[in-house]
């Protein structure tokens, strides 16, 4: 999916699967793969084929299995139905944390905070933003243009467009149109989340929006509402089908998958934080060290004792522990 020197930022996903969606099995360990259990037998898969694993509803999934999923650098995300809700993520492909480090750099410094919001900002609008805008004008700009989509798509699907209102709380009262948005919108935050957290980066630390643990993804999403959420919705609401929401859960996951949108996140969430992508910032490596930090030298080995009486003594810096062997359990580190 993603070229090949975006690679190293989103490792092996142009060689596997980009993800599968499961619901109602069990998944259980067959050897060095895992096995799907329904009621029509037995499928295995092998992990090494599989960059993100999305669990729906009715999966029961062991312990034996999850430990390989691991270890094999599988992400593995906790979804509602058709994988529109992400309640939680397991461990991603992701091990080295320098793209998340370089990320709240930019974000703790307003200064490059506010360049990357300008370039977020940018990479939305057909022509290039004016030098020297402030936030408040480009909040106003992208009003603009957003309002502009709807009322474009409005036009040309007859709807009779009021602005975007819904609630949680009253769904069921809400037009189908701002129904099917608010669908769509969850589906494009849940491939973002994915795309993003196998990168490395912090879902967390948004650039334009904050105080949420999605602030990145809504950032990221932003990027593709007008080419997918917005058009998915209007075409499908203005049919209003008696099942509305699977229909669009449904078409966007088309959507996504013949568009390639996984292999486009991480380029793009790699240009808005200013990374060069022939010499990237961060290879993610399954070996990247563990050191500690100090103020004055930067970085400092560790598994390495540091009282000065053992090192006047020239004592010697003892080896790492072996890999644990995934065949045996292995102790408590602490």
């Amino acid at each position: 999916m993603a070229p090949s020197d975006d690679l190293r930022a989103l490792p092996r996903f142009a060689d596997s699967w980009s993800y599968a969606y499961l619901e109602h099995v069990i998944i259980e360990r067959d050897e060095h793969g895992i096995v799907l259990i329904d009621g029509n037998g037995k499928t295995p898969v092998p992990c090494a084929g599989i960059n993100l694993l999305l669990f729906g509803p009715g999966v029961s999934v062991t312990h034996a299995a999850m430990s390989l999923l691991i270890e094999n650098g599988v992400l593995v995300a906790w979804t509602g139905e058709d994988a529109v809700r992400c309640y939680a993520f397991g461990h991603s492909k992701a091990r080295n944390a320098r793209n998340l480090y370089y990320q709240a750099t930019l974000w703790a410094n307003p200064q490059t905070r506010f360049q990357v919001a300008v370039q977020l900002y940018n990479m939305r609008f057909p022509d290039p933003v004016p030098p020297h805008v402030s936030m408040a004008q480009l909040r106003a700009m992208e009003g603009r243009r957003v309002r502009q989509v709807y009322e474009s798509w409005a036009e040309k699907t007859g709807v009779q467009w009021a602005g975007r209102n819904y609630s949680v709380e009253s769904w069921n009262h809400a037009d189908p149109v701002n129904r099917a948005l608010s669908v769509a919108n969850s589906c494009l935050y849940g491939l973002c989340h994915a795309a993003i957290l196998a990168g490395g980066f912090s879902p967390a630390l948004g650039f334009v929006h904050l105080g949420n643990m999605l602030s990145f993804v809504y950032d990221v999403a932003d990027l593709y509402k007008t080419e997918f959420s917005i058009p998915i919705a209007f075409q499908i609401g203005a049919q209003n089908p008696p099942e509305l929401e699977r229909i669009v859960r449904m078409t966007c996951r088309q959507a996504f998958y013949q568009s390639r949108l996984l292999g486009r996140v991480i380029p793009d969430i790699r240009s808005a934080l200013g990374m060069d992508r022939k010499n990237p910032i961060a290879e993610d490596s399954a070996d990247a060290p563990l050191v500690l930090w100090d103020p004055e030298q930067g970085e400092c080995p560790s598994a390495q004792n540091y009282d000065p009486e053992l090192m006047a003594q020239g004592e010697q810096k003892p080896q790492p522990p072996p890999p644990p062997n995934p065949e045996q359990p292995t102790e408590n580190p602490s």
